[in-house]
């Protein structure tokens, strides 16, 4: 069951990565119609069929082929690619400095140690660093 679901989904990323749409496996029959059409009203075969409706021959098609409009906006893999990009900005310090700001006072490091608790090892090396 595992696997027939593994399967399934990475049938559904691939055809989603050739942005075909459940919708379009389900517009198939009317291709297949619309190619029938053209076999028997202009002789063309798959091939031209298909350069008329999706490749090279495709403008010039739907500009002489006013009245098939209808069916050529029911054909399958119509829809346009949607692309997203994605963008990065970086921030840098800015070349000049503000004139009007205080300089900041040298600060001295607020550090002190203080221990917890008693220890057998007051002085020695088991002593945490202490600040010079």
């Amino acid at each position: 069951m595992m696997r027939l679901f593994a399967i399934s989904m990475s049938a559904l990323m691939l055809l989603q990565s050739f942005h075909v749409t459940v919708s379009d496996l389900v517009q198939l029959d009317e291709l297949l119609e619309h190619a029938q059409y053209h076999r028997q009203q202009f002789g063309d075969n798959f091939f031209v069929f298909l350069s008329k409706h999706y490749g090279s021959e495709k403008e010039e098609h739907s500009r002489e082929h006013q009245e098939e409009q209808p069916q050529h906006e029911q054909l399958p893999f119509q829809q346009l690619a949607h692309l997203s990009g994605a963008h990065t900005f970086i921030l840098r310090k800015p070349a000049f400095e503000f004139g009007w700001l205080p300089e900041s006072p040298a600060q001295k490091p607020n550090f002190h140690y203080i221990p917890l608790r008693s220890t057998p090892f007051q002085s020695g090396v088991f002593q945490p660093p202490r600040q010079a």
